[in-house]
């Protein structure tokens, strides 16, 4: 029988109606900048020829993700949210402190998301006793699989008397903030044809286990971590260096995750399918082609112009604003980066481009915060032969020139 629940996030944020049709207007208002040569010169491309394959085999820049390994990111995500305590960390502080933390991330992908998928987060708000102590499940970076699924399963079987897990499509586990043994927040991903785990008949596929960086990260660490299902990968360096965050800085939830200006990138939405295909400019052929660009923190127009450049290879740029979602970002501009979808998670599949680096970011702002570029400043590949320029900024957007040699 199931026990106490209380949904924690009720109803559904809205996404600002009035706002979303107001910047309709303005984009029907905005003159397109076309240049001569797009009359004249060959046709777009189809988006579809510069959609990247993946490589890797796990999570990586790849179009072609695996469905039967990865959670398809649409629509509503029925998520049960338990609470775990140990026999050496017995909770003194209510579990409701941790819940609102995880499902304020939970609003923020809604938004990111363009109101393409919701986590419906139930919580079951009691603290349920793990089997063994903290310190006997090994969290440290390099956790096995093995051992961070008999964690989960144990925290699935500890509170399946209270819950009925066959509601939901993934699991939320929250460990008290007593335990510093639980010390970081990993994703778990079932693997086809091994056991796994199974609750009031359902298998466990997905399921993200809160450890103490939680009250390090904000409210955030729950969409990096939930992307992961969908087969994001990390852009944070896992061979740390002297800045992990070197590769794309705080421009996406999937490096730094308290960046000033996190929004999912674009080349991220599209490949999640909360942009389609008629938001994107692809060149793989020669030529080029100028597109007017709208920030990628809104949900409507063209959201990225991308070049082709290998079997696993493309350049993107994207127009960025310190609006919505990267209200605090620290510059705006045309941001341009690398994709490579042949390069691992944690090994920088997508590095940004900075357009001033030899500036000092911003007080309060970190490298590849003021990486954007503006109007009149260009990126060039001479080798891959290509020259992206940015020609024009407004309140909505960027417009750029493409082009490929």
């Amino acid at each position: 029988m199931e026990g106490p629940v209380r949904r924690i996030v009720q109803p559904r944020p809205a996404l600002p109606a009035l706002l979303s049709a107001a910047l309709a207007a303005l984009l029907l208002l905005w003159p397109p900048a076309v240049h001569a040569a797009d009359r004249t010169g060959p046709p777009r491309d189809d988006p579809a020829a510069c959609a990247l394959p993946g490589a890797t085999g796990w999570t990586d820049e790849g179009h072609d993700t695996d469905h039967s390994v990865f959670q398809r990111p649409a629509g509503t995500l029925q998520v049960a949210m338990v609470f775990v305590d140990f026999p050496d960390a017995p909770a003194t502080e209510p579990p409701a402190t941790h819940g609102a933390r995880v499902t304020a991330g939970a609003d923020w992908l809604w938004y990111a998301s363009y109101g393409k998928v919701w986590p419906a987060v139930t919580a079951h708000p009691h603290w349920v006793r793990m089997p063994r102590p903290s310190t006997a499940y090994g969290f440290a970076r390099g956790l096995t699989h093995e051992a961070h699924e008999a964690y989960l399963r144990d925290a699935v079987t500890a509170a399946d008397p209270g819950v009925d897990f066959s509601r939901y499509d993934m699991v939320y586990v929250v460990a008290t903030r007593t335990a510093p043994a639980i010390s970081f927040t990993p994703t778990y991903l079932y693997e086809p044809g091994t056991p796994g785990i199974v609750a009031d008949g359902r298998r466990v596929r997905w399921a993200v286990t809160f450890g103490q960086d939680m009250w390090r990260w904000d409210r955030r660490l729950a969409a990096h971590e939930t992307s992961h299902t969908f087969g994001l990968p990390d852009l944070y360096a896992f061979e740390a260096g002297t800045d992990p965050h070197r590769f794309t800085g705080g421009w996406d939830v999937m490096g730094l995750i308290a960046g000033a200006g996190s929004q999912y990138l674009a080349w991220h939405s599209w490949k999640l399918g909360w942009t389609t295909d008629g938001q994107i400019r692809c060149r793989a052929s020669r030529g080029g082609d100028t597109v007017r660009l709208t920030a990628v923190e809104y949900a409507e127009g063209t959201k990225a112009a991308v070049v082709r450049t290998g079997p696993t290879t493309a350049y993107v740029v994207e127009s960025r604003r310190a609006v919505r979602n990267d209200a605090g970002a620290c510059a705006s501009g045309a941001l341009v980066y690398r994709v490579d979808s042949s390069v691992p998670t944690g090994q920088g599949p997508v590095r940004v481009l900075d357009a001033h680096p030899g500036s000092t970011p911003p007080a309060g702002c970190r490298p590849l915060d003021d990486a954007p570029y503006r109007p009149g400043e260009s990126f060039t590949d001479p080798a891959a032969g290509v020259r992206i320029d940015v020609l024009a900024a407004g309140a909505l957007g960027d417009t750029v020139r493409i082009t490929k040699n």
